[in-house]
C-alpha cells in the first residue's frame, strides 16, 4: 500500500510541481519565461512542426493498413461506453475551454489584427482566418491526442501492461523502462500534464471573469483576485466530481457539456448570419484541404516577417496539444477499450475535427461580420471578452453569453476532473482506480500553478510556460510513435494480417449482389469443416 501511496513518480513530480508554483511568485518570472519561449520557438519550431505532421501520417497509416483491425483489448472485448457518450467524453476532455475561449477571438485576430500573411481586413485575410483556425484545431491536434491514447490503450489493454506512458517504450528500451528511465519518463509526463491543465484552467478563469465583467458592465472587475476566487470555487467543484468516480462524474458532466455546446451552437447559427456561416465553412474546408501540406510545414524560412505569427499561434498550439496529450490521451485510452485501431483513430481524428469546424465557422463568422460591417471594433476588447462582445450585437445575446459562461464552468470542471483522475493514476503506478487522496492533492497543485502563472504575467505567462514544458515531452512522444510502430507491426506479422483478398471470383462467375454465387470449398475450408465435425462427434460421445 505504501508503494502505491508514495511512488517515486509521485514524489518526484510533486516536488517539481511545487517548485513551479513557487517560481510563479518570483519577481520577473514572466519575463524570463517569455525569453525562453522565444528561444524555443526560434530554435525548435521546426521540430514541433515535423513531429506533429509525422504523427498525422502515422495515424493515417494505421487506419489504412491491415493493422487497423487489431482491437485495443482482447479480441472479443466490447466497448465500455456507447458511441455517443464516448464521443462526448473525448470531445469535452480534448478541447473544452479552448473552443469557447478562442471561438470568436482567433478568427477575428487572423482577420483584423495579426493576420498570417494578408492585409488586415481584406478578403484574403477573411479566408485565411478560417483556414488557419481549422488548421490549428483540426486533424493535427487530434492526431497528437490519438497517437498517445492509442499507445496507452494498446499496451494497457492489449499487452496487459501497466497503464503508464513509460511502458509504451518497452519495444525500444526493454526492462530499462521498469527502472530509472521509466521514472524519468513518467515524471515528465506528470509535469507536462500538470502545466497543460493548469494553463487551460487559467484560460477558463480569465474568460469567466471577462464574461462576468462584460455582462455586469465592470461591476465584477476583470482582475486577478476575481480569477483566483473562480479557480478556488471551481477547484472545489471538480474535486467533488472527481471523487464521485469516472463513470458517474465525468460521464454526466460530459453529456451536459455536449447538450449545452450544441444548444449554444444551434442558437448562434439561427440568430447569426446563417447562410454566410455555412458558405464560409464550406469554402474554408476546401482551402484547408488544399493547403494542408503547405500549412503543415510552414516555418516562414523565406519570410522572417511572418515568423512571429507562426511562433505566436501555430507553435503555441502544437506545444499546447503536446502538453495536453498525456492527460487527454490517457483519459481517451481509458474510455476506449474494445475499439479497433481503425475505428478509434478514425473517430478521434474526424468527429471532433468536424465539430470544431462547425463551431469556429459559426462564432468566427459572427465576430468577423460585426467587424467587417463596422458595427463595432471588437479588436479593442480583451481576448477573453471577444465572444461576449460579439454576442451583444445579435438577438438573444444575453442568453448566449449566460450559456457560454455556464459551458465554460462545466468544461472547466470536466477537464480538471479528468486531469485529477489521470494524474492520480500516473502517481499510483498506473492503477486504474486511484485513491481519492491523490485526486485532492493534484487538484490543489493544478489550481496552485494556475494561480501562480496568472500572478506571474497572466495569459502570456501561461502560454510561455506551456511551450517550455512541452519540449521534453515532445521528445517522449517521438519515441512513443517509433515504439508503437515497432510493436504493432510485430503483432501484424505474428497474426498474419494482410490486405490481400482471401478469395477471388471464379472464371465466368463475377461477384454480384443480386445473383447467388457458389464456389467449391478450398482445402483449408474442408480441413476446418472436418475439425468442427470431429469436435461435435467428440462432444456427443
Amino acid at each position: 500500500m505504501k508503494s502505491r501511496k508514495y511512488t517515486s513518480v509521485f514524489i518526484g513530480s510533486l516536488i517539481i510541481s511545487l517548485i513551479l508554483v513557487a517560481l510563479g511568485f518570483v519577481p520577473g518570472y514572466g519575463e524570463i519565461a517569455e525569453n525562453w519561449r522565444s528561444l524555443i520557438g526560434t530554435d525548435f519550431g521546426w521540430f514541433y512542426l515535423l513531429l506533429v505532421t509525422l504523427i498525422v501520417f502515422v495515424c493515417g497509416f494505421f487506419v489504412l493498413s491491415p493493422m487497423g483491425q487489431i482491437k485495443l483489448g482482447e479480441p472479443d472485448s466490447k466497448p465500455e461506453y456507447s458511441t455517443g457518450s464516448w464521443i462526448a467524453m473525448l470531445f469535452s476532455a480534448g478541447m473544452g475551454i479552448g473552443l469557447v475561449f478562442y471561438g470568436s477571438a482567433e478568427p477575428l485576430s487572423h482577420f483584423a489584427s495579426k493576420t498570417p500573411h494578408a492585409e488586415p481586413g481584406s478578403q484574403q485575410a477573411m479566408a485565411d482566418s478560417f483556414q488557419f483556425t481549422f488548421f490549428h484545431w483540426g486533424i493535427h491536434a487530434w492526431a497528437v491526442y490519438g497517437i498517445v491514447a492509442m499507445a496507452l490503450a494498446y499496451f494497457g489493454f492489449r499487452k496487459e501492461e501497466k497503464y503508464l506512458l513509460s511502458v509504451t517504450l518497452k519495444p525500444l528500451f526493454g526492462k530499462k523502462t521498469d527502472g530509472w528511465l521509466g521514472y524519468i519518463i513518467d515524471i515528465i509526463t506528470v509535469v507536462a500534464t500538470v502545466i497543460g491543465v493548469a494553463t487551460t484552467l487559467g484560460f477558463g478563469a480569465i474568460q469567466i471573469n471577462g464574461g462576468l465583467s462584460y455582462l455586469t458592465h465592470n461591476a465584477i472587475p476583470n482582475e486577478m483576485w476575481v480569477q483566483v476566487i473562480i479557480i478556488v470555487v471551481t477547484t472545489g467543484l471538480f474535486v467533488l466530481s472527481a471523487l464521485s468516480g469516472l463513470g458517474k462524474g465525468i460521464k454526466i458532466l460530459s453529456n451536459v457539456n455536449m447538450v449545452l455546446a450544441i444548444a449554444l451552437l444551434a442558437t448562434a447559427i439561427v440568430v447569426g448570419p446563417t447562410v454566410k456561416i455555412f458558405d464560409n465553412m464550406t469554402e474554408s474546408i476546401g482551402l484547408y484541404l488544399h493547403e494542408f501540406f503547405g500549412m503543415s510545414f510552414r516555418t516562414a524560412a523565406f519570410n522572417s516577417g511572418e515568423r512571429s505569427w507562426i511562433d505566436t499561434w501555430t507553435i503555441f498550439y502544437w506545444a499546447w496539444w503536446i502538453s495536453w496529450s498525456p492527460f487527454v490521451g490517457i483519459f481517451i485510452a481509458r474510455i476506449s477499450k474494445g475499439r479497433s485501431i481503425r475505428e478509434f483513430i478514425t473517430v478521434v481524428l474526424l468527429i471532433p475535427t468536424v465539430l470544431s469546424f462547425i463551431w469556429f465557422s459559426a462564432f468566427g463568422t459572427m465576430a468577423n461580420t460585426v467587424q467587417q460591417n463596422g458595427t463595432a471594433d471588437l479588436t479593442s476588447l480583451k481576448v477573453e471578452e471577444t465572444l461576449f462582445g460579439t454576442f451583444s450585437h445579435y438577438p438573444l445575446g444575453i442568453l448566449m453569453s449566460i450559456i457560454a459562461i455556464v459551458l465554460i464552468f462545466t468544461f472547466f470542471i470536466t477537464s480538471a476532473d479528468s486531469a485529477t483522475y489521470v494524474l492520480s493514476m500516473l502517481s499510483e503506478d498506473g492503477r486504474l482506480i486511484p485513491t481519492n487522496g491523490k485526486k485532492v492533492v493534484w487538484g490543489a497543485i493544478v489550481a496552485g500553478i494556475a494561480m501562480a502563472l496568472l500572478f506571474a504575467g497572466g495569459l502570456e505567462a501561461l502560454q510561455s510556460t506551456l511551450i517550455i514544458i512541452a519540449l521534453p515531452f515532445a521528445v517522449v512522444i517521438a519515441l512513443i510513435v517509433v515504439a508503437l510502430i515497432v510493436e504493432v507491426y510485430h503483432e501484424k506479422v505474428q497474426m498474419g494480417l494482410s490486405i490481400s483478398p482471401k478469395r477471388y471470383p471464379e472464371k465466368g462467375q463475377p461477384f454480384k449482389s443480386y445473383e447467388p454465387y457458389e464456389v467449391e470449398d478450398s482445402e483449408d475450408d474442408q480441413i476446418s469443416e472436418e475439425k468442427s465435425e470431429a469436435k461435435v462427434v467428440q462432444k456427443e460421445s
